[in-house]
C-alpha cells in the first residue's frame, strides 16, 4: 500500500494545505476548510484506489464531499475503465481532516495541519461524532502511563520514563473549561501547561518526537482527530488511548447529541458495545499497515507553514509507514503559475 498511494498521499494533503493558506487570516474558517475540502477530494480521486471515507466531514447529509461512507479514488470517474481495472485497485479506508485547526487559519494563528491516515479495509476504528478523552506520550513512556491513573501519577511515571525532572516536562491541554481542574492539577504537581485552542493531533503527534518540547498530551478533545492521531503514534511506537465521552454535562462545551442516554444509544446501534471502553493506539489504528500524512498550513511544532510566493508555494509535509517503519519529512515547492522566481 505504501508504495502504491504513498507520494501521492503527501500530494494530497499538500494541496488541501495550499488552498487553504490562501485564506488565512482572513477571518473566514468555513471557507478554508471548504475549499481544503475540495482540494483534498479533487487529488483524491486521481489516485487508482477504491478508497472510502470513513472518518470525515461528517454525515452525508451535512457534508456534500468526504463525508463518512463517501467513495474516492480514481474509480468513482465514470471513465475510469479507461484508466484501470476497478476490481484490481486495492481497497483502504481513510481518515480526513484537511483543515485541522480551522479557527486556526482564519486568525492566522500556528498549529493547523492538512491530515489523512489509511489503511486496508476495516483497518481504522470508524469513530463517532463524539468526544474523546485522550492521553499521549512519548515511546519510552508506552505502555506505562496509563488513562485511567491521574495526572499527577502519570506525570510521575513520565518524569521517571524520561529521566526528567516533573518541572522540567510540558503538558499539552486543550483551553476548554471542561479541564480547567486538570490544568490545575498539572501545575499543582509541578509540570508545565502549554494550552491550545485548537488542533490537538499535531501536539499528540509532537510527543513522539525529541526536540518537540512536549512530553504529553491531555485532556478531551474530538474522536475523530484521536483516531487520526492514533494512526501516527501506532507508526511512531508513542503512546496513545482514548476513551469515548457521550456526556454533554463531561463535554460542558460543543454540540455531542441530545443526552448522555441518547448517545448510548448510539453507541449501541454502531456496534460500540462498552462505551466506557480504553482503546490503544493498535485498536483505533489495527490495520496491518498504516500511514499517515499531514501538511501544515499555518506554522508548528513539526511543520512550517505553506509560503506562498509569485506564481507558487512552499510546503513542508510529514508521512509516516508502518510499514517502512519511516518518518519523512517532505520539503516542496510548488511551481504552480510561471514563477519569476523560486522561494527558498
Amino acid at each position: 500500500m505504501e508504495t502504491a498511494v504513498g507520494l501521492e498521499i503527501i500530494e494530497v494533503v499538500e494541496q488541501a494545505a495550499i488552498a487553504s493558506a490562501k485564506w488565512m487570516g482572513k477571518g473566514e474558517k468555513n471557507i478554508a476548510d471548504q475549499v481544503a475540502v475540495e482540494a483534498m477530494r479533487e487529488r483524491m480521486n486521481r489516485i487508482h484506489m477504491r478508497g472510502r471515507i470513513v472518518i470525515g466531514e461528517g454525515e452525508r447529509d451535512d457534508a456534500p464531499m468526504l463525508y463518512i461512507g463517501e467513495a474516492v479514488g480514481i474509480c468513482t470517474r465514470e471513465d475510469a475503465k479507461e484508466y484501470c481495472n476497478p476490481d484490481e485497485l486495492i481497497e483502504i479506508d481513510i481518515a480526513v481532516d484537511p483543515c485541522e485547526g480551522t479557527n486556526l487559519v482564519a486568525y492566522g494563528q500556528p498549529g493547523s495541519m492538512a491530515v489523512l491516515a489509511i489503511s486496508e479495509k476495516g483497518g481504522l476504528f470508524a469513530a463517532p461524532d463524539f468526544y474523546m478523552k485522550k492521553l499521549a506520550a512519548p515511546p519510552q513512556a508506552k505502555g506505562r502511563v496509563d488513562i485511567n491513573k491521574s495526572a499527577t501519577e502519570n506525570l510521575k511515571i513520565l518524569s521517571e520514563c524520561l529521566d526528567r525532572a516533573i518541572e522540567e516536562l510540558v503538558v499539552v491541554v486543550m483551553k476548554r473549561d471542561r479541564h480547567n481542574e486538570l490544568i490545575k492539577e498539572i501545575r499543582e504537581a509541578g509540570a508545565r501547561v502549554r494550552l491550545i485552542s485548537d488542533g490537538d493531533v499535531s501536539a499528540a503527534i509532537s510527543c513522539a518526537f525529541a526536540g518537540t518540547n512536549i512530553h504529553a498530551l491531555m485532556g478531551i478533545g474530538a474522536a475523530p482527530e484521536g483516531v487520526i492521531s492514533a494512526a501516527a503514534m501506532r507508526c511512531l511506537g508513542g503512546h496513545f488511548q482514548g476513551q469515548l465521552i457521550y456526556d454533554p454535562a463531561v463535554v460542558k462545551t460543543g454540540l455531542i447529541g441530545e443526552s448522555k442516554e441518547s448517545n448510548v444509544e448510539r453507541l449501541t446501534e454502531m456496534g460500540i458495545k462498552d462505551p466506557d471502553k480504553v482503546y490503544n493506539d493498535s485498536e483505533l489504528a489495527s490495520g496491518e499497515t498504516v500511514l499517515f500524512a499531514a501538511c501544515g498550513i499555518t506554522p508548528g511544532t513539526l511543520m512550517e507553514g505553506v509560503r506562498l510566493f509569485h506564481g507558487g508555494a512552499r510546503t513542508q509535509s510529514l508521512v509516516i509507514s508502518s510499514q517502512s517503519k519511516t518518518a519523512r519529512f517532505v520539503d516542496t515547492i510548488h511551481m504552480l503559475d510561471n514563477p519569476k522566481y523560486i522561494q527558498l
